[in-house]
């Protein structure tokens, strides 16, 4: 389980750096609005960062949501299932699907970074022509600790397999709905024993 704990808290450390990009895009939207329309200045730069702080987000990001579990799943008939059967699905479907995907992510991903460092790539769509080499690097990067994750996750089907029971995942921010449905389940169990 230390293993398991070990990559998860790299997921989470990872998406909790790039979680600042937010912050960033955020204030850069902000810049951008307040200086266009308000001082009719627009910047030539603030479309590139805006783009770069999103991607960069979205792409180094994922092995943070994996860990946590929060990747979208259509799990209409799969939360009806017993563990084991969920353990099972879930360790063939990484195999089937994930783990190629990812391992296309990082091989084409490589091949991209490596070409525009090559090249010492700029955005032609920016009237800035800011330099973008450094962003594609993320690409690779990205499918690396997706992989890594992923591997976690293998360890975590095994886990369900054997014991019928999902290991405990490390703790982060919890969604407002999940926080308002434990604090209701915790009002109601504190008032059952009342009733009685």
């Amino acid at each position: 389980m230390k293993f398991v704990h070990a990559i998860e808290g790299l997921s989470l450390w990872v998406g909790r750096a790039f979680g600042w990009c937010i912050l960033i895009l955020t204030l850069s939207v902000s810049y951008e609005v307040f200086v266009r329309y308000v001082l009719n200045a627009p910047t030539v730069w603030s479309f590139d960062m805006m783009v770069q702080m999103y991607g960069a987000l979205f792409l180094m990001c994922g092995a943070y949501a994996l860990a946590q579990d929060t990747h979208v799943r259509a799990d209409v008939l799969y939360r009806l299932f017993p563990v084991r059967v969920q353990a099972v699905l879930d360790f063939v479907l990484y195999f089937l699907f994930f783990f190629p995907g990812i391992l296309a992510l990082v091989w084409y991903g490589y091949e991209i970074a490596s070409d525009s460092w090559r090249y010492k790539e700029v955005s032609f769509n920016s009237p800035a022509s800011i330099q973008i080499y450094f962003f594609k690097s993320l690409i690779p990067l990205s499918g690396a600790l997706l992989m890594i994750q992923g591997f976690a996750e293998l360890v975590r089907c095994v886990m369900a397999m054997r014991t019928g029971i999902w290991p405990e995942r490390l703790a982060d921010v919890k969604e407002t709905e999940d926080l308002l449905t434990e604090a209701d389940l915790d009002q109601i169990s504190a008032m059952a024993p009342a009733r009685k």
